[in-house]
């Protein structure tokens, strides 16, 4: 990820912002008893945008709004199908990379706004004003504030990597229907995650641990919070705070953290005490699968060099 420097009390400010911002989510959500307003991969995106600046991902600011809007409608619409969930995940999957190829231009929270229709089973029409009023939030505030500092439009969209990230997604999707869980297969921030680490220079063994455990530990903390405490906005608030702790203890930024517990709120209900281990196995499974991505890419790059 590409940052922009920031100074402790811009900093501060940032996460005030953002923080506040998700808690509004889920009061409103909390206030009309709808957890489909509960938004997991907003959280994450307003921490990145608005505290990391991440320049990557503002490269087209018009697209913070229509991307991810995109990728919901199309998740939304393939939910409503009568077909198996191992199915439906599928194909929403290929509709994504379909729609980053036509247009050139990928983003990866898109990824999870897409997949979580599916995964929590959304079937009102709030959902899709959620996407829609809070991505708008988010853009704006991003031009208004004028926090894109890197002019760049430019975007590669490389089909191989494409390819190879819908091959992992698709084998974490037919190891988990085979055993009879495939409703664990796929879990939104880990998606973004993986996309996001194919695109990386350097990746190694450290990194694949590091990430799979920061995971592990929000989706964990994220559970025992909210099984812990029967307020909504108390869950919300508590978890963003501890979410910061432990980032700081790890030493990381990483927007996806932000997500986790906010995916107890929609998460399968009869599956919610399942999603840490869960998180775990298909974390480790697919950034073992991006890492051995990057070791045959690194070993062709320096047969090419020797020859």
């Amino acid at each position: 990820m590409q940052h922009s420097a920031l100074t402790p009390r811009q900093t501060a400010l940032s996460y005030f912002s953002a923080f506040m911002f998700v808690v509004a989510m889920v009061a409103i959500a909390g206030f009309y008893s709808d957890r489909e307003i509960i938004l997991p991969e907003i959280s994450a995106m307003a921490v990145a945008l608005w505290v990391y600046r991440d320049q990557n991902w503002m490269r087209h600011p018009e697209k913070i709004f229509l991307w991810p809007s995109a990728t919901a409608l199309l998740g939304f619409c393939i939910n409503l199908l009568a077909i198996p969930y191992a199915a439906k995940l599928m194909l929403v999957l290929g509709a994504m990379l379909m729609f980053f190829l036509v247009f050139r231009y990928s983003l990866a929270p898109a990824l999870a706004t897409g997949f979580l229709p599916v995964v929590t089973n959304a079937t009102e029409i709030s959902f899709l004003l959620a996407i829609v009023t809070t991505t708008l939030a988010l853009m704006f505030a991003v031009k208004l504030a004028k926090l894109r500092t890197d002019h760049n439009r430019s975007v590669v969209v490389m089909p191989k990597v494409l390819a190879v990230y819908a091959a992992i997604i698709l084998a974490a999707i037919g190891i988990a229907a085979s055993l009879g869980n495939p409703h664990l297969a796929v879990l939104p921030p880990v998606a973004v995650v993986v996309y996001e680490t194919l695109h990386m220079k350097m990746y190694s063994w450290r990194m694949v641990l590091k990430q799979t455990l920061a995971l592990t530990l929000s989706a964990t903390i994220g559970v025992m919070v909210y099984l812990y405490l029967n307020n909504w906005v108390a869950v919300a608030a508590v978890s963003l705070v501890l979410m910061w702790l432990l980032l700081r203890l790890l030493k990381m930024r990483m927007p996806a953290v932000y997500a986790f517990p906010f995916l107890a709120y929609v998460f399968p209900q009869q599956a919610i005490e399942w999603l840490p281990v869960a998180t775990v196995l298909v974390s480790f499974f697919s950034l073992s699968l991006v890492l051995a991505y990057h070791v045959t890419q690194n070993a062709k790059a320096s047969s090419r060099i020797r020859t």
